[in-house]
């Protein structure tokens, strides 16, 4: 009991002294709080507004400036030539002014210089897992930003930002404050505030533009590079215009006929202004790439040097070769456009960009640049590789032998309609004629189509898909979107991103993003960002690499083709790959070497026809002139060949067609004929596994029996019967195995 009583007096004690430390921290704490209030007071009582006629004179203090890969050649100064029209207030449309309003600040004419509710929510968005970044800023906020405060993001700037606004709006009326936005709002290149812009896109006065017009200039306000209407995303301002007139009508400040009326209006943008910006489409992929990552203002405030990949000598070359072919074509071949993109497939660095045969040609709108630009167009044959790769990885060889015989792949149509009509689906190859059997190294050489679609139905859609993407391919949707007509081009793709995803195979299968910047520098010379040390990821195994790399740098697969002399290069090792649409509205060749990837797309912008030419006579020309230039300044590199074992395998995995119950004779191999093809040998998910105990499970099976059985009666080819196929399998067999002529 004794016990029990100094423990509880003991308790009690230590409660009263913990009671009172917390009293005592408490007391600290409310005065650290008051102490710090004070300071922050006193602090934001000696922030002082600027002189109002220094703001409206204002001028951009210091000019980022956007180099080569050598850091000498100025390919763009951002404020070179800054364009500013000042304009009362009165001279801006009021619908144009309500405009802007209604999608920036809707509460303009409400708050006292910021908006709590806004900072909150972009506080929240910011500190959340996941969540959108949003803009918390008003009007006055953005005035006071773009006028008095530097661009750096400290709370200390902030808070600055948030006292400097609240004091504007009380020695400021707000429409003196519109005013000055209005007037000092970039606008997209060097171009600032409403009535430079108005010129520039209407050639009309701020006071004059339509409402869907001024709709248009307010939708480019937060993003001027991205939404510009000279740039690659039309379709997004489109949208954003519309957004602005909802916006608008949802705060009255138009009715329900007007907004309509204004969504539907055809609007017509002025040709854009030429001026003195070099490789402009590259200039525009770096600069929306910096404001994505940076912020518009941390690009134009800063005055920083920016190194990019470009080779500027290799960039003149391209730009002329482009242009030249590319207006040849138009006569030769109804072909107006093209799009060049050159790769370090070793480094990711992208050395040249052409996004059209002339950025400033208004008659094909030359400022869209076709090479980066989503969601791309079809590759046609082009895609081929990324189905062959996937096939290999599975255990398929470039040995193994396939029928190149029309075939019905459409499960709910008969095996023996050979035709495409309604959901029927039986392609056939580019020259109309059908080889019989041959090996996945001669039809991927030679790019036939009927076995590619087999190889597609091999590798498997889901995974063909998901390597392609691994390799760079960011525009393909899901696989349930596509079916076999993928191998052929059924999907879509970016000059970037296929000739980026090439750049794998040249690289042995090692991935590396397409970059375009290599040192970002402050005026002090301090590292914003630097990408000179980057890491690649193995994303295909090196074996498939060499396989496809063999394959396409393979002149004896070739040569069925017939001799092109724009896909060879004597002396160096080049891989190549061709590719056309069934509707000749893509034409495409890409080719690399170990340190460069190449490709280039031909077309129109409006997505007519060409004639009906294959790409090597439509791309080849000008793809050739430009490779033969840039190899000279590369070091020749060959492809690294390892070659591979196909003891053990299956007959049909080593290119022989005639059966599969093998036996050897005085150091010859023989079959006993039995012509099937090679669904009848293998389980298309596991080919080096055992034979398929019921081939007809498979739902392809029927279909690509049928004509095999028909082509071997017409042949007289009988099954039973001993069939000499070559010497015996070897560890190392040939790498190019022949056809193999019928043995009767």
């Amino acid at each position: 009991m004794h016990f029990s009583k100094n423990h509880t007096e003991s308790a009690r004690r230590a409660a009263r002294e913990a009671r009172k430390n917390w009293r005592t921290l408490a007391t600290w704490a409310l005065g650290g709080c008051f102490l710090f209030g004070g300071l922050v007071f006193v602090w934001a009582a000696t922030l002082r507004i600027p002189d109002l006629s220094s703001l409206e004179n204002r001028k951009v203090e210091q000019s980022a400036k956007i180099y080569d890969r050598t850091g000498t050649v100025v390919l763009y100064d951002l404020n070179q030539d800054v364009s500013r029209t000042l304009v009362p207030l009165a001279s801006i449309t009021a619908d144009l002014q309500h405009g802007i309003i209604a999608i920036e600040d809707p509460s303009f004419y409400r708050h006292g210089g910021i908006e709590p509710r806004a900072i909150l929510r972009a506080i929240l968005a910011d500190i959340t897992p996941g969540g959108v970044t949003q803009g918390g800023s008003t009007i006055t906020q953005q005035v006071v930003k773009s006028t008095i405060l530097t661009g750096d993001k400290t709370i200390t700037r902030k808070l600055k930002e948030w006292i400097l606004a609240i004091k504007l709006e009380r020695v400021l009326p707000k429409d003196q404050i519109l005013e000055l936005y209005l007037n000092q709002v970039p606008m997209g290149g060097s171009m600032y505030g409403v009535e430079e812009a108005s010129g520039t896109f209407f050639n009309k006065h701020a006071q004059d533009v339509t409402l869907a017009e001024a709709a248009y200039l307010a939708a480019i306000l937060p993003a001027p590079t991205y939404y510009s209407p000279y740039g690659s995303h039309k379709a997004a301002l489109d949208a954003r215009k519309n957004l602005v007139l909802d916006k608008m009508y949802e705060h009255g400040y138009v009715t329900e006929e007007e907004r309509d009326q204004a969504k539907v209006a055809r609007v017509v943008f002025e040709p854009q202004r030429a001026s003195s910006i070099q490789a402009p489409h590259f200039v525009f992929f770096v600069r929306q790439y910096l404001e994505d990552k940076y912020g518009q203002s941390e690009l134009q405030e800063n005055g920083w040097k920016i190194t990019t990949t470009l080779d500027a000598d290799l960039q003149v070359r391209a730009e002329e070769i482009v242009r030249r072919n590319a207006l040849e074509n138009t006569d030769k071949f109804n072909a107006s456009n093209a799009g060049l993109v050159a790769i370090n497939p070793q480094t990711g660095e992208i050395l040249s960009m052409v996004g059209s045969r002339y950025y400033f040609d208004t008659q094909i709108d030359g400022a869209f640049n076709v090479t980066a630009s989503a969601p791309g167009r079809q590759p046609g044959s082009a895609f081929k590789p990324f189905a062959y790769a996937e096939a290999f990885i599975k255990g398929y060889t470039p040995d193994t032998a396939l029928f190149d015989l029309r075939t019905q792949f459409q499960t709910t149509c008969p095996p023996d309609n050979m035709t495409s009509v309604g959901d029927c689906y039986s392609p056939v190859n580019y020259d109309d004629q059908f080889r019989g059997p041959m090996t996945m190294r001669e039809a991927l050489a030679q790019s036939i189509n009927v076995p590619s679609v087999k190889v597609l139905y091999l590798a498997g859609i889901s995974d063909t898909l998901r390597l392609a993407k691994a390799m760079g391919i960011t525009t393909l949707g899901d696989p349930n979107q596509y079916g076999l007509t993928l191998v052929l081009g059924g999907g879509e793709v970016t000059p970037l991103d296929i000739t980026s995803a090439y750049g794998v195979f040249a690289n042995n299968g090692v991935r590396l993003d397409p970059i375009v910047v290599l040192r970002v520098e402050n005026p002090d010379g301090s590292v914003v960002e630097d990408n000179s040390r980057r890491q690649g990821t193995q994303v295909l195994p090196k074996e498939v690499a060499e396989k496809i790399n063999d394959i396409l740098s393979d002149p004896v697969a070739r040569a069925p083709l017939g001799e092109n002399q724009y896909l060879s290069f004597p002396g160096r090792d080049v891989a190549v790959k061709t590719g056309t649409t069934n509707n000749y509205r893509d034409a495409w060749t890409i080719g690399y070497t170990p340190n460069l990837a190449m490709g280039i797309w031909v077309g129109n912008n409006n997505n007519t026809s060409m004639v009906k030419k294959v790409s090597g006579f439509i791309v080849g020309p000008m793809w050739h002139e430009f490779m033969q230039y840039a190899l000279s300044k590369v070091p020749a590199q060959s492809f690294t060949r390892n070659e591979y074992s196909s003891a053990g395998q299956k007959p049909v995995l080593r290119g022989v067609w005639q059966g599969e119950d093998s036996y050897v004779q005085n150091g010859i191999e023989f079959v006993t004929r039995s012509v099937h093809s090679i669904l009848n040998w293998v389980d298309k998910n596991n080919p080096n596994g055992p034979l398929p105990q019921d081939p007809g499970q498979d739902p392809q099976y029927e279909r690509w029996e049928y004509p095999v059985r028909l082509w071997a009666q017409q042949n007289n080819y009988v099954d039973g019967v001993p069939v000499p196929v070559g010497p015996a399998p070897t560890t190392t067999p040939s790498p190019f195995p022949l056809l193999l002529t019928p043995a009767q």
